[in-house]
């Protein structure tokens, strides 16, 4: 099920948080909850992508898009993941997941995101994905630098696309889809 209640605490937490310009990183601290777990009582590998998608939601309204998303009636839909998983988030440990926006290809913003154990004696990466995010109107797909100029005045200042995250763009373009 949809985490609305996690999704909306997030929002107005994120209100009351410093805001971010879009090359910021934002941080949020999470527990794999009583909902999170599997039966091997670690966080389940489909609940990642919520808190992920609260990671987004944190950055989206720090750094005003969803207030801009609101007034323009638009909508996010993610393209694509990829995600490498390293160590276990056990039951009610405390954990952050990092989310910025990386880059974008003209189209598509891709946000990278992490998952780090949130201990004093040990903060090591336990995951990260490359998402592939898009911003929706009912005209279509509205094009990133359309996107980050509507929210602060200019494209963003994000470095060229990594070397990694283009050759995941063209390795998806290679993969068949069924007709």
């Amino acid at each position: 099920m949809y985490p609305f209640i996690k999704t909306a605490i997030t929002l107005i937490k994120a209100k009351y948080r410093p805001p971010l310009k879009l090359e910021d990183e934002s941080v949020l601290h999470q527990r794999v909850g009583i909902t999170d777990f599997d039966i091997f009582g670690e966080l389940n590998n489909a609940r990642y992508f919520n808190h992920m998608e609260l990671g987004r939601w944190d950055y989206s309204q720090r750094t005003g898009f969803y207030a801009l998303m609101k007034k323009r009636k638009w909508g996010v839909a993610v393209g694509g993941a990829s995600i490498r998983y390293r160590r276990r988030l056990p039951f009610m440990s405390k954990f952050t997941v990092t989310s910025k926006i990386i880059c974008h290809d003209g189209r598509w913003m891709y946000f990278l995101q992490e998952f780090h154990r949130d201990s004093t004696s040990d903060k090591r990466i336990c995951a990260s994905a490359l998402m592939k995010v898009c911003v929706t109107s009912k005209q279509g797909l509205v094009p990133a630098p359309e996107v980050l100029e509507a929210l602060d005045g200019e494209e963003g200042q994000f470095s060229e696309m990594p070397e990694w995250v283009s050759a995941w763009i063209e390795a998806e373009s290679m993969r068949p889809w069924p007709s």
